[in-house]
């Protein structure tokens, strides 16, 4: 029985690439089934009790479901703490929080991972808008070897310049490799190796719960996120976190408030429910967004396009990249997987010039909460080498069906 009219080379890709998938959906239900487990005892160990879901108003002293919740988080992450809030507006605010949280005037800012995706470039290097470099703060970056893997020997050779470290997990608007736990513990061996004092900082949006276990675990000092992508679990409504060594969330903590107050204020509102229910469903919400990845990358390279990660590489984020070669397939893309959102299917999305980036950019996104990347959404700035971005999934049928769509789309229009 049918509810969409696919191709016959539709459905017949699909079938193809289900048939290709089942070891690797196999390997992702264990990989949830872990996670959910150390969720359960986080919440088990931290005696969350119904009072903690309840909010608070006006300065937030005592709020005892923010402070409860902050436990939650940190156990989970491997961290001595956190900070999670529901006033982090996006990721890039609360990376910004820990930079300006860790770094005073003449520090110097390393990225170690090539230069950072384009809304962190205006933080670091804009001019005249309170950027690092407005306070003072120097950078320095360390391009990726061709492979677009890290430069291990230069990463320690100029480590003793830097007092942050800045690692970016996920490819950005890149066609690199994400990089795995592994691979950060060996970028984190070559900053110890000439710095032992430098503060590793890792970019972690879009990595959380895809491992076994986060970058704190192999020596990252803070690690950072947005709550409407992994963590949020499809549920919380806003947000971000920031885990690690407690004496540095003490300093971010008096970045986003004020000195002297720091994680001590700051009023819950009715978001706590949201933000525990969020963490609580994640490592399924993960899940479903990695096998709609797996089998996105399968599908489209049965139809014949080149895909990043490839179907049965290891994944390290909810990204895949889909290397689709014109803006008129980007376009078609985007218009076939709006059309099988929840939300605004009838909405034919266009580029345009979308703050903080370089080239227009065309997203499609019908999702509950706006902008939330841990649902079925798809991006690329129309720029070459014409890739799509695409990440998110909230249940992997409505995924798989999102992503047919979206072929179906570029069949329609002539154009696979």
């Amino acid at each position: 029985m049918e509810v969409f009219e696919f191709s016959e080379k539709i459905k017949s890709a699909a079938e193809a690439a289900m048939h290709k998938c089942k070891g690797q959906f196999a390997e992702l239900d264990r990989l949830c089934e872990y996670n959910g487990q150390r969720v359960l005892k986080a919440f088990i160990d931290n005696r969350v009790s119904e009072i903690h879901l309840k909010g608070t108003t006006g300065y937030g002293y005592d709020d005892e479901g923010r402070d409860k919740l902050d436990k939650v988080f940190a156990q989970v992450l491997g961290a001595e703490d956190a900070l999670v809030r529901h006033n982090f507006v996006n990721g890039t605010h609360a990376l910004t929080t820990a930079l300006f949280g860790v770094l005073r005037p003449k520090d110097t800012l390393l990225s170690v991972t090539g230069m950072p995706y384009d809304t962190m470039q205006e933080v670091i290097l804009g001019e005249n808008c309170g950027s690092m470099r407005d306070f003072g703060v120097n950078f320095s970056m360390i391009p990726l070897l061709s492979d677009g893997m890290p430069n291990y020997a230069e990463i320690a050779r100029r480590s003793p310049e830097a007092k942050l470290a800045y690692i970016q997990r996920s490819r950005g608007y890149s066609l690199r490799p994400s990089f795995d736990i592994s691979t950060i513990s060996k970028i984190i061996q070559a900053i110890r190796s000439s710095n032992r004092d430098c503060v590793i900082m890792v970019d972690n949006c879009y990595g959380e719960l895809v491992e076994d276990k986060e970058p704190t675990a192999v020596g990252a000092d803070l690690i950072v996120g947005s709550l409407i992508k992994n963590l949020g679990g499809g549920i919380a409504e806003t947000g971000g976190y920031i885990a690690g060594r407690s004496e540095l969330i003490e300093q971010c903590s008096y970045r986003l408030t004020c000195p002297g107050a720091g994680k001590e204020v700051g009023c819950s509102l009715n978001q706590l429910r949201g933000v525990y229910m969020g963490i609580f469903h994640a490592p399924e919400a993960v899940c479903a967004a990695l096998k709609t990845s797996v089998f996105a990358t399968a599908f489209f390279e049965q139809l014949g396009f080149e895909t990043f990660p490839k179907y049965n590489e290891k994944r390290t984020d909810i990204i895949a990249a889909l290397k689709l070669g014109s803006p008129e397939k980007l376009i078609a893309f985007c218009e076939g997987i709006q059309s099988g959102s929840p939300i605004d299917s009838f909405v034919s999305p266009e580029p345009w010039d979308m703050p903080g980036y370089d080239s227009k950019v065309i997203m499609a996104a019908g999702a509950f909460t706006m902008g939330a990347s841990i649902e079925l959404s798809a991006d690329a700035p129309l720029r070459e080498p014409y890739a799509v971005w695409l990440q998110g999934g909230l249940t992997f049928p409505t995924g798989k069906t999102g992503i047919m769509l979206a072929a179906q789309r570029m069949s329609e229009k002539g154009l696979l």
